[in-house]
């Protein structure tokens, strides 16, 4: 029988079938591989870069067209507006005014408990949902995505700030790093998006994501405690323990509960709601309105039985009117320049990882393309756009973008709707909520973060992969026993130290034929597969770079010399064949083919020869 062949398949196993018989005296075919031809190296280069930066092929829709045609795609481009608004028409605006309404009622009440969370006066977070709607409806490319204020950013956001400034004993300076932060957010968020780096926010891993949001919404619902029992003094830690500590200490005479009462009553109702709108999809609008219904109520009780005066506390005041512009008021010099940015590049990477995530995931429930790259300079725009004007950092909301989804919206006109609604709030509706109590915010907000807890997912990244689960676990506890800093960084640690152990230390197993059959199968995942007499196939399941050639060398050997002494102590004969099967091997640099010819220098003074497989085409006995 003839030598045998391997190819190599999506599973990354490997079929070794006879492609030639003696019997039938056939001789197969052998096929020359051609050297590709020589590329000039500038040629080589701007090849390469392109298609690391410009995969896409953006500017493709500009070819042969006339200067004019090449001017209106270019403002299509910035304003993508310009090219669905064309089509526009009163059945799909039906649909968006009523999902506009829908986010609006839900909107409202969120942003001025999340203003909270940022340290910040209630009015700022309905100027978060008034102006980067308007910028991000004519610039951004999703049909579905909700702008405005979110709980984790708000949090990470006021965590951040308050290391550097006090809100309380300086509420000025804080706004104005605030403001700082925000435009640097921007700033950052356009810059990924116009020199084509959005693949950065990938590096952090769907698993490291999960354990951030998980633990941010423990964090947050935590923080809730203090408006929703009462207590007057109250840890500015964030991690679980002081906050703990903060609650038990101020238990005898901190707790008010008139207030807890008011919290209780309503939580539940705003959790029953949520239940009523999972359980049926057509109910939807019902956890949407409900935050509003219980600001009214609640604010309305208060009212009519003066509970302020027995220590519920209230909103008091928010500012009317629309946004102020703050542009003086952002830092571009002096000593917190450096930390508005530092604080910014932060807060804008986990404000676009957040909205991307969002905008792909609704994007591919209605089978549409998202630029992501479109998507982060419609983003930081409307950021750099929102710091001029008394905005915070703002991005796509699940919550709401789910309700967008679900109210039937068409396009960005929702967002449009949206932001009408804050508009007519702040100029006249901003006095009624005077007696609104800080603890049904803080009902909403608990009501709203426990979405964040995917404990199924954690369920499944555990189930599939070991490692992942750990990097989420490390997110979420850093962020519930350290701080919001501290979990973000071991995420950012864990994702990267993955990137580099798969890249340092791929993966290799030993094959075994499947009985009754000519095809060889990983012995570990298939334990019935029985290795050859004197044969030894390993398989390598990486590109082979200078970062694990050495590596991948080292382990063949180590695999050889455990097989022979296995077969040393069975007494058996030793391995006189090596098989490496390098199908799966997509790539290799000088310092993998160097690394191979030490395997073959080594291995020819044990005796053993060496065969390597590389793509070969099968062939069926005849």
């Amino acid at each position: 029988m003839g030598h045998s062949s391997v190819e190599a398949e999506e599973t990354k196993e490997m079929d070794i079938r006879s492609f030639s018989s003696s019997r039938h005296n056939q001789t197969p075919y052998i096929h020359k591989v051609g050297v590709p031809p020589k590329q000039d190296i500038f040629k080589e280069l701007k090849t390469t870069v392109k298609e690391t930066f410009f995969a896409d092929d953006p500017l493709r829709c500009f070819k042969d067209q006339p200067r004019s045609r090449k001017f209106v795609l270019g403002l299509q481009a910035i304003f993508p507006i310009l090219e669905w608004g064309r089509s526009y028409n009163f059945a799909k605006f039906r649909g968006d005014l009523i999902a506009g309404l829908t986010i609006a009622s839900l909107c409202i009440p969120q942003d001025i408990g999340y203003s909270k969370l940022a340290n910040l006066a209630p009015q700022y977070g309905l100027y978060s949902s008034f102006v980067p709607p308007l910028v991000y409806a004519f610039m951004g490319s999703s049909r579905d995505i909700a702008i405005g204020p979110v709980a984790v950013v708000s949090l990470l956001l006021g965590t951040l700030l308050r290391n550097e400034i006090d809100p309380t004993t300086n509420p000025h300076e804080y706004l104005r790093l605030a403001f700082t932060a925000t435009f640097f957010a921007g700033i950052t968020q356009a810059t990924l998006g116009i020199l084509r780096l959005g693949f950065l926010i990938d590096f952090l891993s769907h698993a490291a994501v999960v354990g951030f949001m998980g633990g941010a919404a423990i964090t947050i619902a935590l923080q809730q405690l203090k408006g929703f029992l009462g207590i007057k003094k109250f840890t500015k830690k964030t991690d679980i323990i002081s906050v703990m500590k903060s609650v038990w200490h101020s238990a005898n005479h901190g707790w008010n509960w008139q207030t807890i009462l008011i919290g209780a009553t309503f939580l539940t109702f705003l959790l029953f709601a949520k239940y009523i709108g999972k359980k049926n999809k057509r109910l939807f609008w019902v956890p949407a309105i409900a935050p509003l219904i219980s600001v009214i109520l609640s604010t309305f009780f208060v009212y009519i039985t003066h509970a302020e005066k027995k220590g519920v506390a209230i909103v008091r005041h928010i500012e009317k009117g629309i946004n102020p512009p703050s542009v003086k008021e952002i830092y571009f010099t002096g000593d917190y320049l450096l930390k508005g940015l530092r604080t910014g590049i932060v807060a804008g990477m986990i404000a676009l990882t957040e909205a991307v995530a969002i905008g792909r995931t609704f994007a591919s429930m209605k089978d549409y393309q998202l630029d992501g790259n479109k998507e982060m300079v419609a983003l930081g725009a409307m950021n750099i756009v929102g710091s001029m004007t008394s905005c915070y950092v703002a991005t796509g909301s699940f919550s709401r973008s789910a309700v967008n989804y679900m109210a039937g919206c068409q396009t960005a006109v929702s967002n449009i709707v949206m932001s009408v609604v804050v508009f007519l709030t702040l100029e006249f509706i901003t006095p009624l909520f005077k007696y609104t109590p800080n603890a049904i915010l803080a009902a909403i907000i608990i009501s709203a973060v426990l979405g964040l807890i995917d404990y199924e997912a954690a369920i499944l990244i555990w189930k599939i992969d070991k490692f992942d689960f750990v990097a989420c676990m490390g997110a979420f506890f850093g962020v519930v026993f350290a701080s919001v800093e501290i979990g973000l960084l071991i995420a950012v640690t864990i994702s990267f130290a993955k990137i580099l152990l798969q890249v340092t230390r791929p993966r290799t197993a030993t094959l075994g034929r499947i009985p009754r059959t000519n095809v060889y199968r990983n012995i570990q995942q298939y334990p019935e597969a029985t290795k050859v007499p004197g044969v030894l196939i390993v398989r390598v399941d990486s590109a082979i770079y200078f970062s694990n050639s050495n590596y991948i060398k080292e382990r063949i050997l180590r695999w050889l010399t455990d097989e022979e002494e296995q077969l040393k102590a069975a007494g058996l004969p030793k391995i006189q064949f090596l098989i490496v099967e390098m199908s799966p091997v997509t790539d290799i640099d000088t310092s993998g083919i160097h690394a191979l010819e030490e395997l073959l220098r080594s291995l020819k003074k044990r005796g053993v020869q060496v065969m390597i497989l590389i793509n070969f085409i099968i062939n069926k006995e005849k």
